[in-house]
């Protein structure tokens, strides 16, 4: 590898085409200049330039050796910039969430995305073990998870809490279900369906209910935005955290009945530890937080 500092006055002393200026500019001596020149074309092997009194011409070794100074510093230049510049609308911005969550943050991520043609953005629906295991090792910028990771590479600030609902078609009676009642409409299931329901139904029915595999089932979607579509059209129930409601197009033929037990789990941004968060990411997680700021409040109405 070249001699950076020797590689530096070399293209300097080309460009001034003169010694005693390229010293100057260097803040050097001249015999300071010619020791680079003598120490660079040792390095390389070959005479770099032949001189005519004052002035030289470069050889060919001596014209490639000048293209390569100014293709290195103008790459010093733009690493410069990339790194002092620290534009929100520029650069890569990877998040990783649940399925339910990822379908309410997209369309709230569009709108920054149109405005901002050199940003790259990555939304992953995962599981929240992926999500955590892909922060861990860097592949995500940013996470949703539902509980504080508690790991040291990483911080976890709230954001709030999302609760877990129990969705009805519109017509149903406002009053909560009995177990019998769930029993008779079915349940559309998803892959989170069981887990939902060993949390949220055996809180309310701990006499009843015996587990998930007990359950009649009507149905089972594992599209994340088609699961309530049943319901909506009159066909059983369904479990579901409040942000795979909203962002559900026909939230008018849907109803969230509260039970007499509430479930709400609670919503953390995940990012590095340490890591210095440039503007594109501290933007990311405004837009991640407002997303989130409703799912706590009762924004559905009981029919």
């Amino acid at each position: 590898m070249l001699n950076a500092t020797w590689l530096e006055t070399f293209t300097t002393l080309c460009e001034t085409g003169h010694f005693t200026r390229t010293a100057m500019r260097l803040n050097m001596t001249q015999p300071g200049v010619s020791q680079h020149l003598r120490k660079l074309e040792d390095q390389i092997g070959q005479s770099l330039m032949t001189r005519q009194g004052k002035s030289f011409t470069l050889t060919p070794a001596g014209e490639a050796v000048f293209a390569m100074g100014q293709s290195r510093r103008a790459q010093e230049d733009a690493l410069r910039s990339a790194i002092t510049a620290d534009d929100p609308d520029s650069g890569t911005v990877r998040i990783a969430c649940s399925g339910s969550f990822a379908m309410l943050l997209y369309p709230a991520l569009l709108p920054w995305m149109k405005n901002a043609p050199d940003l790259a953005l990555h939304l992953h629906a995962a599981p929240q073990a992926q999500v955590l295991a892909g922060l861990v090792d860097g592949q995500f910028d940013l996470g949703v998870l539902d509980a504080d990771p508690g790991h040291p590479r990483l911080h976890a600030s709230h954001l709030g809490e999302e609760e877990l609902c129990l969705v009805l078609p519109a017509d149903a009676p406002d009053a909560p279900p009995a177990f019998a009642d769930l029993q008779a409409r079915g349940m559309i299931g998803h892959p989170d369906g069981s887990a939902y329901a060993d949390d949220l139904l055996h809180l309310n029915f701990p006499g009843e209910y015996t587990g998930a595999d007990r359950l009649r089932m009507r149905g089972f979607v594992n599209q994340i935005g088609q699961i309530p579509a049943p319901v909506a059209r009159g066909i059983g129930y369904t479990l579901l955290p409040r942000s795979g409601i909203e962002a559900f197009g026909r939230k008018d033929l849907l109803k969230i009945v509260q039970l007499a037990q509430r479930r709400r789990h609670p919503l953390w941004l995940v990012a590095r530890r340490g890591r210095s968060m440039p503007a594109r990411l501290t933007y990311a997680r405004d837009i991640i937080a407002a997303a989130a700021a409703p799912l706590g409040q009762d924004r559905m109405p009981k029919r």
